[in-house]
């Protein structure tokens, strides 16, 4: 009787309804529903990346007045910038400023004189199949090539006009 009772609940419930219920008892496991055999994966969030007009003053920020753990200023003249990476526990902020006078960094600051949000960077586990999936998905990258990044290891941006407007760092794990 309870099973009969159980059938006929079931079907009164909305296909919107049956989501919400399945949405409610989700976890935070990676959704890949689409991606059958997907020869990648995206990991978890790197970093954020915060362009800065004045490194010294925003080091200072997080280091002195935040009590954040700061590296020290690396130059990256190959990318023209210099990173100071801000420890947070659970991922980093990547304090970001102008290296050079072709410095990406140097037009975003003068669009935003304040300084602000620059990109986001999310691990992959296999940087090129990432790149040549994602390519064949029609998404843009910002070089034809993965380069060398701030961590020693291969990166790839992501056009933002095909990523919602975010400029999208994929960063080998």
């Amino acid at each position: 009787m309870a099973s009969a009772v159980l059938k006929v609940a079931v079907a009164g419930i909305s296909r919107c309804s049956r989501v919400t219920l399945l949405r409610a008892h989700s976890t935070t496991a990676p959704f890949q529903q689409g991606i059958p055999g997907s020869l990648w994966k995206l990991g978890k969030l790197n970093h954020i990346a915060i362009a800065v007009p004045d490194m010294e003053k925003a080091t200072a920020l997080y280091r002195d007045v935040l009590g954040a753990t700061v590296s020290e200023k690396v130059p990256l003249p190959e990318h023209g910038v210099y990173t100071v990476f801000v420890e947070l526990g659970n991922t980093k902020l990547e304090l970001l400023h102008p290296l050079g006078e072709k410095s990406p960094i140097s037009g975003f600051l003068q669009k935003n004189k304040s300084g602000g949000m620059h990109h986001i960077c999310i691990e992959v586990d296999d940087i090129n199949a990432a790149v040549a999936d994602l390519k064949s998905k029609n998404i843009r990258t910002l070089s034809a090539e993965p380069r060398i990044g701030a961590h020693g290891k291969p990166v790839m941006f992501l056009h933002p006009k095909d990523c919602d407007g975010v400029l999208v760092e994929l960063e080998e794990a």
